[in-house]
């Protein structure tokens, strides 16, 4: 037992940012499963673009899929392969989504990211995509944006577990937060059942102190007259914004609305902290799992920082520390015209296009692949 195994008895549930088919077949995602007591993944474009189209572990099924369809097109391509992986992992988590009686063990699978503005796309494929894997530890990524909270309403309310990506706003937060709680609603009121629909709203976290960071050292090189006080929030700014989204989720859970809906058996849409690995090597490696560790919550991390956590993390419940310095690191940035909201609402936009160029790029190397010769 371990350190990632502590921080599920701190009440955080460790997720495997990484998939690809090696690591499934060969028996690496059970080990962590197994003994370091991951009990989920996630899955995205640019995950899928390594592992499909960067190398060859995907050839054979790709000619075995071909042989059967040979005029299937890239994208129907692609979604046989990430439907097996898929499958896969979720048969693996299955019996810890069965022992935690399905408030954890979830594997997620993302919509296309041309869907991220089509309302009634982004609906008609979850439902797609859930129907086609027929696993009910499966999740559905939808992108926090506009376009995706009515389809995040409609996809609960059909009763699809639903992973919403791509938050880096409080507001957003909100938004996502109400449209999980309308689908709930709109299933009771259809005298369906709501105590086996999950929910996950997932935090980019590192890439807010990413967007701050560079815009603190430009103003600072160019001679701001506040740039000591700028220099001081380096590396603070998404730690302190996650912990105030937790604050409101904490606030949520026990406002009247989110109690009549608990009372019918509804867990609660913990808040998932993503983008974890450091990308300023003057940080610690481990300082988004170690600054965030709370009850209810999801932490999902990219091997290398898995590594690094299990090496030298620490273990302690710091998501409710400090949150009066979180309110006042938030103040300066605010006070200092850092501009909070536009980064998370420019990160959005840039979260969106990367995925898409990524799918472009997935779906090009998989065109080129030649069907296997009979």
């Amino acid at each position: 037992m371990g350190k990632l195994n502590d921080l599920e008895r701190a009440g955080q549930a460790v997720w495997l940012d990484f998939l690809d088919r090696d690591f499934l077949v060969g028996g690496g995602f059970r080990k962590l499963v197994e003994e370091d007591g991951v009990t989920g993944v996630t899955s995205n474009p640019s995950i899928f673009e390594k592992a499909i189209g960067h190398g060859s572990d995907y050839d054979e099924g790709l000619a075995a899929f071909d042989r059967d369809h040979p005029d299937a097109s890239a994208i129907h391509r692609y979604e046989a392969m990430a439907i097996e992986d898929l499958q896969m992992a979720a048969d693996i988590l299955r019996p810890a989504y069965d022992r935690l009686g399905g408030k954890d063990g979830y594997a997620s699978l993302e919509v296309s990211p041309y869907l991220a503005d089509d309302t009634n796309g982004t609906i008609a494929q979850a439902a797609d995509l859930w129907r086609r894997v027929d696993r009910p530890n499966l999740m559905i990524k939808i992108p926090g944006t506009r376009a995706g909270a009515p389809a995040i309403a409609a996809s609960i309310a059909a009763g699809i577990n639903i992973n919403v990506t791509l938050l880096f706003g409080i507001e957003a937060y909100r938004m996502v937060a109400d449209a999980h709680a309308t689908g709930l609603e709109e299933r009771l009121r259809q005298g369906l059942p709501i105590d086996k629909v999950a929910g996950i709203a997932s935090f980019f976290v590192s890439r807010i102190d990413s967007a701050i960071d560079k815009e603190i050292d430009r103003r600072a090189e160019a001679g701001d007259a506040e740039a000591d006080a700028l220099k001081a929030l380096r590396g603070k700014v998404a730690i302190a914004n996650a912990k105030l989204s937790y604050q409101w989720y904490l606030d949520f859970i026990a406002s009247d609305r989110w109690r009549a809906l608990a009372a019918k058996g509804a867990m609660p849409q913990r808040l998932l902290w993503a983008s974890t690995g450091t990308k300023d090597p003057a940080y610690p490696d481990t300082v988004y799992i170690d600054s965030l560790i709370g009850a209810d919550t999801v932490s999902t991390m990219p091997p290398a920082t898995m590594e690094a956590f299990r090496d030298h993390g620490t273990v302690d419940e710091t998501l409710t520390r400090d949150i009066d310095e979180a309110r006042r690191i938030l103040e300066e940035v605010e006070r200092l015209g850092l501009d909070l909201d536009e980064v998370t609402d420019r990160l959005v936009i840039e979260g969106v296009a990367a995925f898409a160029k990524s799918f472009d790029t997935l779906l090009a190397a998989i065109a080129q692949k030649h069907p296997a010769t009979a």
